[in-house]
């Protein structure tokens, strides 16, 4: 089974990237976690936010894996912590469906990604940087798996 997190924005800095990977790197073979980065829409001087949200969304879909479960991340779902985490992702490994994550760019998800969603989750009651969503998203999930398998890093 494969996790995929898939999230809108510009080129990462490295501490972003190097985050997300030491804590996609602990996750076990049945729970892979993949990282898929889309470009943002135009957001430059004279581009429309509202349309590069747009453009986003449909970018986010078409990346979604056929058949996935689709959990939308968003300041407006469910708030979700590490235990109910793990409860999902005790589902996931029994329902064996890929799961799919999406992050949204600097202007959140578009609503067609909130509306495919099966599921809304909120990470925090804080509104957080797209970027740094992705490093918190891979240490919740490694959290959540040592719940699971009883490792003290869970603490």
């Amino acid at each position: 089974m494969r996790v995929q997190v898939t999230a809108v924005g510009q080129k990462m800095p490295r501490w972003v990237a190097e985050g997300y990977q030491e804590y996609a790197g602990r996750m076990p073979r049945e729970l892979r976690l993949d990282l898929r980065e889309l470009a943002s829409g135009d957001r430059g001087k004279g581009g429309n936010p509202a349309r590069a949200r747009e453009v986003e969304g449909q970018r986010l879909l078409q990346a979604v894996p056929k058949g996935a479960r689709v959990i939308a991340l968003d300041g407006g779902g469910r708030r979700i912590d590490t235990e109910a985490l793990a409860g999902a992702m005790r589902e996931w490994l029994q329902d064996g469906r890929d799961v799919a994550l999406l992050i949204g760019g600097p202007d959140g998800l578009d609503d067609a990604c909130l509306k495919a969603a099966d599921q809304r989750w909120s990470l925090s009651p804080l509104t957080l940087p797209h970027m740094l969503v992705r490093v918190l998203v891979a240490e919740q999930l490694y959290r959540a798996w040592t719940l699971i398998t009883g490792h003290p890093y869970h603490r």
